[in-house]
Order: C-alpha cells, then structure tokens, then sequence
C-alpha cells in the first residue's frame, strides 16, 4: 500500500515498455532481420518518499562480474573483497543521499543471521542473484522469499517490512553510441570513461513477497569504484 502511488506508474511503464518492443520487432522484421540496439531505459529513481521512516534490509551484493576485455581483476580483488567494496560504496551512499530512510546496511543482517543460527539464513549466501535474469517476475520464489521475511523480522528493530535487493552489478566497456562491430567497443575518444557499471536494484515487499520496483543503475568510469558510485547517485538524481 505504502508503495502503490509508485508502483502504478511504474507497471504503467512496463506496458508502454511492452508496446514499444512490439514496434521493434516490427522495424527488425522490416529490416531483413537486423537488430538495432537502442538506449538502454532510463534509470528509475529510488520510491524514497514511499519509504521514508520506514525500516528497509539492504542485502549484501552476491554478484559480481566485469568484461574480460577490461583487464580489472587486480582493481576488483577477491571476490569477497569486491562484493564487500561494492556493499561500502552502495550502503554509504544510500545513508548519504536518503537519510529520511532507516536502511539496514548487511553488516547488521550479518549480526542478526549469527544471533539466530538455524532460523536467519546467512546473508551472503542467499540466492539474491536470481532476481537479475528474473526481470518478468512479480512475486519472489521460494525459498528466497521466506528468507527475506525471516532475515527482515530478526534485523533492526524487527518487523521491517521491505528490502533492497543489489541482484547483481556487472562491468562492461562502454560502447560508443549508433555504431556497431566489435570496433564499437571502446571509449568514444581519449579521455573518455571505459566502462560502464549496470547494478540492478530490486524492492521487494517481505510480507507479501511482491516485487514494487526493479531498474539498473548505470554510471561511467575509469575504475570499478567511480562507475558504481556515479551509478548509485543515478538513483538519487537532484543531488550532485
């Protein structure tokens, strides 16, 4: 309820979403089969004023990749090193841009899991990452949506209703915009940003399971860390 001034212009956009794949098809039908890559959708900002004073669970990143062509395995570490760096940048930047919102950073749910063994599922090895290629789901699967309500009833100060999901942040190089070929993928001119970081954030709603809001945060970068923090700002547009 909470969220529903919200959500229902955001299903509003789904189906003009919706209409406009069918007039692609039809242009890549006309076309001899050639497909055209567009933009990708704008960055939806975070339903903040729906949530605020509210508790919300952020869940810890469990997905983590990056283009081979970028080369930045010593820039990202160890895996558990990069998802930990990723959760530092997007939980600081989620108290920094919107305080009205009581977020629960994964520190916190990793304290509540280890006060309740056996009934707190452990954050880190929750199966959050489904929900990246789960574009078209409404409703969370079990066992991951009973994990959310039991993670979000022990974490905080209890009864948190909703949770933010990071699903995944994936790296690649930056394309050059209306160009195609291999030779496309690179910076568009010296100086310019080589890659892009793409994080998809989820809200869920604990109780019911229900998906209110889904979009992929985009930013730009010579490094993994400049391209998340400019794709997490792109969630709180308005403030530099």
């Amino acid at each position: 309820m909470i969220l529903r001034a919200v959500i229902n212009p955001l299903k509003n956009n789904y189906l003009v979403r919706g209409a406009r794949c069918v007039v692609a098809c039809a242009a890549v039908a006309g076309c001899g089969g050639r497909r055209h890559v567009g933009p990708p959708e704008p960055t939806a900002p975070l339903p903040t004023a729906g949530i605020a004073s509210q508790q919300v669970s952020v869940l810890p990143l469990t997905l983590l990749a990056a283009e081979d062509s970028l080369h930045w395995e010593n820039a990202l570490g160890q895996r558990r090193a990069g998802l930990a760096k990723a959760d530092s940048v997007f939980g600081a930047l989620l108290q920094a841009r919107a305080p009205e919102v009581s977020w629960v950073l994964p520190d916190e749910l990793r304290r509540a899991a280890r006060r309740a063994p056996g009934i707190a599922p452990d954050p880190d090895q929750m199966g959050t990452a489904i929900l990246l290629r789960g574009g078209k789901l409404e409703v969370v699967p079990d066992p991951l949506r009973s994990e959310l309500r039991t993670l979000a009833a022990l974490a905080g100060s209890g009864g948190g209703r909703y949770a933010l999901i990071p699903a995944g942040l994936i790296y690649r190089r930056t394309v050059v915009p209306d160009c195609r070929g291999t030779a496309c993928r690179a910076p568009t001119a010296p100086g310019a940003p080589v890659a892009t970081a793409e994080l998809t954030v989820v809200m869920v709603d604990v109780r019911t399971g229900r998906i209110g809001f889904r979009t992929v945060a985009r930013g730009e970068g010579d490094d993994p860390w400049t391209a998340l923090t400019r794709a997490v700002k792109s969630l709180t547009p308005g403030l530099p």
